[in-house]
C-alpha cells in the first residue's frame, strides 16, 4: 500500500528536515557522524595523530616549512616581558635581574628563555601541546633566580591514564583533578616513552607533579577539551598523498628518461654500431653521441620513445593543492611555498593583515597566557624569595608586566612611520605604544635618546635627528610605485 501510494501519488508526503545537511538522502546516507564529546574524539587517537605529525614534519618539506614559518612569525627573536611597577628603580631591577637569568632559564643548557617559547610553540604545532614544567634550583647553584624551565612533550603525559584515586581525586587524560574540577596534578613519565630511559637501573615510571609546577600549552578548540590536538591534522592525509604522488611523477620522468629508443632488426646476428656484448638472453645496450650520422642496414628499424609527460595540468594541479594544506594550517600559500609570481603588492600587504591576525592570537591566547604569565610570576616569587630581589611588593602589585612580541617588519617603511607619528599627533595613541609595537621598552628608548643628547652636547653637535630641534627634518617621499 505505502508503494502503491507513493505511485499514485496519494501517500502523506514526508517532511522535508529543517536543515538540508541534517537528511538522509542518497547523498548523505553514508555520512554517519557520531556524537563525539571533546576528550573521546581524541582519547584514542591522539597518538596516533601525533605520530604521524611528527613523521610528516620529519619527511615532507611542506609540513617542515609549515612548522617553522609558524614559529618563526609567532615567536621570532622571543615576546618580552615589560615591567609595569610604579617604582622606577625597582622596574630598572627586575628588567636587570630578568636579563641575567633569561640565559639561565633552559634546564638542558641549550637554548635561552626566548628559545624555549620557540621550542614549545614548535612542540604545540607539531605534536598539539607542550608541558613547560618549572623546576626550583638549589641557592647554590649559581643562578641569578634558582629557577629553570624543561619543556615536555606530550607523549609524556599518558592520555590513557583515565581512573578514579582513593583520595577522591579523578584522573582523565593523565590530569589529575579534584572534586570541584581544579587541576591538581599531572601524571607524567619520568622520561620520554619513545626514547631509552637510560638504562636497566633507572626504569621508566610514572611520577606525579603537582599542577603549579607544570603549565599546560595548547589551544582547546571545544569547551572542556582536555589535551590538544596537533595543528597538521587535517592536512595530514594530503601532505602524504601529495608528496607520493610528486614523487611518483618525478620517478615516472626519471624511468622514462632512460630509453631513448628500440632497435628492431631481422637479423639478430646483425650489431648496431656502439653496441655492448649480450647478456645471456641475447639482449645488449647501444649507445649514440651527438652529431652521429647511422647508416642501418636493410631491414633495421630505430624507434625513438616517446615517455608520457606531465601534461600542462602539473603545475596548477600542484599549486591548488599546496593552496588547500597552506589553509588547513593557517598560512598563506606563498609562505608555505615561497611562490609570491602569483601576487602583487596590494594582494600581500591584505594577505598578511589576515595572517598577523592569526598570528597575535596565538601569541597572546597561547604563548603568553600559557607559558609567559605563570613563568613570570614564579620567577618574581622564586626572586624574592631567594633575596636576588628586595621589595616589600608582592602578588599582583608585583606581577604586573606586559609582554611585548617581536615587531612585524614594514611593508612600506616610509608611509607606515608617517602614519604612526600621525596618530600619535592625533591622539589616537602614545609615543610608548609605538614604541612598544615595535617591539622596544620606551623607558630604555628613552634613556638611550638622553645619552645620546647629552653626549651630542657636550660635543657641539647638532643633528636633525634630535626632537628638541625646531627644523622640521625633511620628509622623504616613498618612489611611484608602478600601477598593478
Amino acid at each position: 500500500m505505502g508503494f502503491l501510494g507513493r505511485m499514485m501519488g496519494t501517500a502523506s508526503p514526508v517532511p522535508a528536515p529543517p536543515y538540508e545537511a541534517a537528511g538522509f538522502g542518497r547523498r548523505l546516507v553514508r555520512w554517519m557522524a557520531g556524537r563525539v564529546g571533546p576528550n573521546n574524539a581524541l582519547a584514542g587517537t591522539l597518538d596516533s595523530l601525533r605520530n604521524r605529525s611528527r613523521d610528516l614534519v620529519r619527511k615532507n618539506t611542506y609540513a617542515a616549512a609549515a612548522v617553522e614559518r609558524i614559529v618563526a612569525n609567532a615567536i621570532g627573536t622571543g615576546i618580552k616581558p615589560q615591567s609595569m611597577v610604579e617604582d622606577e628603580a625597582l622596574k630598572a631591577e627586575i628588567q636587570r635581574l630578568w636579563w641575567d637569568w633569561v640565559d639561565e632559564a633552559d634546564a638542558d643548557g641549550l637554548v635561552d628563555f626566548y628559545g624555549l617559547q620557540s621550542l614549545a610553540m614548535r612542540a604545540v604545532v607539531t605534536g598539539g601541546e607542550a608541558f613547560i614544567r618549572k623546576r626550583p634550583r638549589r641557592a647554590g647553584d649559581g643562578l641569578s633566580v634558582p629557577l629553570q624551565l624543561q619543556v615536555l612533550e606530550s607523549e609524556q603525559c599518558p592520555v590513557e591514564k583515565n581512573e578514579a584515586l582513593p583520595s577522591g581525586n579523578t584522573v582523565r587524560c593523565g590530569i589529575e583533578f579534584n572534586a570541584i574540577g581544579r587541576r591538581v596534578a599531572y601524571w607524567m613519565w619520568r622520561y620520554h616513552p619513545g626514547d631509552t630511559s637510560g638504562g636497566e637501573n633507572r626504569p621508566n615510571e610514572l611520577v606525579r607533579v603537582p599542577a603549579e609546577e607544570i603549565s599546560h600549552l595548547y589551544i582547546p578548540l571545544r569547551p572542556g577539551q582536555l589535551r590538544g590536538e596537533p595543528w597538521l591534522v587535517r592536512a595530514l592525509i594530503k601532505l602524504r598523498d601529495l608528496d607520493a604522488y610528486d614523487d611518483a611523477e618525478l620517478l615516472r620522468k626519471k624511468l622514462a628518461a632512460m630509453f631513448v629508443g628500440f632497435i628492431y632488426r631481422p637479423d639478430p646476428t646483425g650489431q648496431f654500431m656502439n653496441e655492448g656484448e649480450a647478456d645471456d638472453d641475447g639482449i645488449s645496450e647501444a649507445s649514440l653521441e651527438p652529431g652521429t650520422l647511422q647508416v642501418l642496414k636493410p631491414g633495421e628499424e630505430v624507434k625513438v620513445s616517446e615517455p608520457a609527460d606531465v601534461g600542462g595540468s602539473y603545475e596548477a594541479f600542484m599549486r591548488q593543492q599546496a593552496r588547500i594544506i597552506a589553509t588547513s594550517v593557517g598560512l598563506l600559500y606563498e609562505q608555505l611555498t615561497g611562490d609570491y609570481s602569483t601576487i602583487n603588492d596590494r594582494t600581500l600587504r591584505a594577505a598578511l593583515h589576515e595572517f598577523r591576525r592569526s598570528c597575535q592570537m596565538w601569541q597572546h591566547h597561547l604563548m603568553v597566557f600559557g607559558m609567559c604569565m605563570p613563568v613570570w610570576r614564579r620567577w618574581l616569587d622564586m626572586a624574592v624569595l631567594s633575596g636576588a630581589l628586595k621589595t616589600k611588593l608582592r602578588g599582583r602589585d608585583l606581577w604586573r608586566v606586559k609582554w611585548t612580541p617581536q615587531a612585524w617588519p614594514y611593508l612600506h617603511p616610509v608611509q607606515d612611520v608617517q602614519s604612526q607619528a600621525m596618530s600619535v599627533r592625533a591622539g589616537f595613541k602614545s609615543r610608548s605604544e609605538v614604541v612598544s609595537e615595535m617591539g622596544y621598552d620606551a623607558d630604555v628608548v628613552d634613556r638611550e635618546i638622553a645619552g645620546d643628547n647629552a653626549r651630542a652636547d657636550a660635543l657641539g653637535c647638532a643633528y636633525e635627528s634630535d626632537g628638541r630641534t625646531k627644523a622640521a627634518a625633511p620628509v622623504l617621499q616613498e618612489p611611484q610605485q608602478q600601477q598593478d
